[in-house]
């Protein structure tokens, strides 16, 4: 069983910059595609980034390319979410998400493992 545990969440102005951490337990970690995605109050859970957990291919929605970087360190099975420049419509829950598929979803229901997510709050 892998536990993917969120951290770093925060009010910040905008403008400003946040670093999330999600750690996994378990030594299947560098295994898995590992994603970020956001949950704002009254809408669907959106993709924000994607990393391959074999070429560290990374990918991004539109609304964060620029501005928000993912990193992993597979020794530490810690991925992060490096969010600059951040903007009101940043404001939500941020999770991490495992898969176990060999490619890099962006797609929500091809996740396996969840965080239990961290609050990020943009003031302006």
């Amino acid at each position: 069983q892998v536990q993917l545990v969120d951290s770093g969440g925060g009010l910040v102005q905008a403008g400003g910059s946040l670093r999330l951490s999600c750690v996994a337990s378990g030594d299947v970690f560098t295994t898995f595609a590992m994603a970020w995605f956001r949950q704002a109050p009254g809408k669907e859970r959106e993709f924000v980034a994607a990393m391959s957990h074999a070429t560290r291919e990374t990918f991004y929605a539109d609304s964060v390319k620029g501005r928000f970087t993912m990193t992993r360190d597979n020794p530490k099975n810690t991925v992060y979410l490096q969010m600059n420049s951040v903007k009101s419509e940043d404001t939500a829950v941020y999770y991490c998400a495992g898969s176990t598929l060999n490619s890099v979803p962006t797609i929500k229901a091809l996740y396996n493992f969840w965080g239990q997510g961290t609050q990020v709050t943009v003031s302006s």
